[in-house]
């Protein structure tokens, strides 16, 4: 950890960027900037546009609340009372948030924070990703909205791709232009993301105009993936246009009011999940900001010269199976169509079955989904970068929430590694006594690998150490459940 930095002398701390002067806030002794644009709003003839610069302004702008979310609904029941997710009006959502340890300090680690939601939800408002431990820990944190559904990721042939992803890069050129003033090296970038931020991530090491905006990576339960330009990406895109009745394009789409445009996305979009599939929205192989898979990029060498600290939680599945009742209800007969549509080779599945004795079908079905969807790739890509200029490492997270059997699900970690489970939303996911010393641990491993890309535990090798961050003390495990992964091996493949 860090030094405590000084403290700072005025309450509302001032800072100069490229497009104007902004006022934050000062809050136990951190400095604290909320909403400022990295971009034009993107309304009008910038709606399915790349973002644009923002408007410069004269004055001082204050910078104490949230700014606008991007345009977006509600988890459904019963996700919605364990993922809260705040929605602030108006229409520059394009902003981000700083926290600092002070504006007067200079050359400090920076951590980028992309966050999660299917591409469909989240934003930076989230409670649960306030980054005051790691100003408070010497790191300067900034967290991004970007456009999502349709506004950001729907695929037009009249409008680029990956608007979302565009806007995830012009947030990252900002910090590389600003972050100075607020105290942070931008030649000292982590980028880190879960889920779909998560992804984000991988698809930009993949960018070649990403390369040289950030020097290390953090992916938390998300996977190299994309799909093509045309095909299922397409698809969703002109099921929504045809229940607006409007051409699938953007032209015709720039005309239909945002609710409207939500309101269809929805009905389409529902009952989704990363694991069980449906109309959803994808980061797509465009030929331009994405020009090849992210997979295959990162396997034949993409980023090598980029710090890359990866993992997964042991039971992603249970917090799209339990709410749903999955895991008690799915049926053998069930399991074996999933089994087959995946094409999970018989001896995995009794390789996995052996090793979980009393697992019901859903339970199986989520463990073998989970290590397809995530386990794999990301061991695929360790193995891969062996030799690297960049360092790798694992991690896996398995503490389990005792609220409703949740287990060690999806999007558990997050409280953990941003020291705030004393917030509501992490209170909703993890309950009221989850363990503050695991907290500490898994932040501390998130401050040391932004500041010098060695979060405290060997680097990926022959030997396969993996972090398990579960009950009792954090410990290494060498190639844990290898006989699993080598299961998978005859078809190496993403889904």
């Amino acid at each position: 950890m860090s030094a405590v930095p000084p403290p700072i002398s005025e309450t509302s701390p001032r800072v100069g960027t490229a497009h104007g002067a902004v006022r934050g806030t000062l809050e136990h002794g951190v400095a604290v900037f909320r909403g400022i644009p990295y971009a034009a709003a993107p309304v009008g003839a910038r709606r399915f546009r790349a973002p644009e610069p923002p408007e410069p302004w004269e004055g001082v702008r204050d910078a104490v609340a949230f700014g606008p979310t991007a345009p977006k609904r509600p988890y459904a029941p019963p996700l919605d009372r364990l993922l809260p997710d705040p929605e602030v009006p108006g229409d520059d959502c394009l902003n981000l948030n700083v926290w600092t340890p002070s504006p007067a300090r200079a050359g400090l680690p920076v951590l980028v924070w992309i966050h999660g939601g299917s591409l469909l939800h989240g934003s930076s408002a989230v409670p649960l990703y306030d980054g005051a431990a790691f100003a408070r820990d010497g790191v300067v944190l900034v967290s991004v909205n970007y456009r999502l559904g349709m506004e950001g990721f729907g695929v037009f042939p009249d409008a680029p791709a990956n608007r979302g992803l565009l806007d995830q890069l012009a947030a990252l050129a900002w910090v590389r232009d600003n972050i100075a003033a607020f105290g942070g090296d931008p030649d000292l970038v982590t980028v880190c993301g879960e889920s779909a931020g998560a992804i984000s991530i991988a698809a930009l090491l993949a960018a070649p105009r990403a390369k040289g905006l950030f020097r290390r990576a953090v992916l938390q339960s998300g996977p190299p993936s994309a799909l093509p330009l045309d095909g299922a990406a397409r698809r969703t895109t002109e099921l929504i246009a045809k229940r607006l009745g409007v051409g699938a394009t953007a032209g015709e789409l720039a005309a239909v009011d945002p609710e409207r445009l939500l309101a269809a996305q929805t009905e389409v979009t529902s009952g989704v999940s990363p694991l069980t599939g449906g109309n959803s929205f994808q980061i797509v192989v465009d030929g331009d900001l994405l020009p090849r898979d992210p997979l295959e990029a990162l396997l034949d060498g993409a980023a090598d010269d980029v710090d890359l600290l990866m993992g997964a939680n042991s039971e992603e599945y249970r917090l799209w199976f339990v709410p749903s009742g999955l895991t008690e209800g799915l049926s053998r007969i069930k399991l074996r169509l999933a089994l087959l549509k995946f094409k999970v080779p018989g001896t995995t599945t009794r390789t996995y079955r052996a090793n979980r004795p009393g697992a019901t079908p859903g339970e199986l079905l989520g463990a073998l989904a989970t290590d397809l969807l995530l386990r794999v790739p990301l061991n695929r890509v360790a193995d891969a970068r062996a030799g690297a200029a960049g360092s790798t490492h694992l991690y896996e997270f398995g503490w389990p929430s005792p609220v409703l059997r949740l287990g060690a699900c999806h999007g558990l970690e997050i409280g953990f590694v941003f020291d705030t489970l004393d917030r509501p939303d992490a209170v909703a996911l993890a309950g009221e006594d989850a363990p503050q010393e695991l907290a500490d641990a898994m932040h501390a491993a998130w401050v040391r690998f932004a500041a010098s890309g060695d979060p405290g535990w060997p680097a990926w090798d022959t030997s396969r150490p993996v972090m398990g961050f579960g009950p009792g003390a954090p410990a290494v495990v060498r190639a844990p459940r290898d006989e699993e992964l080598r299961g998978w091996a005859p078809y190496r493949r993403n889904a």
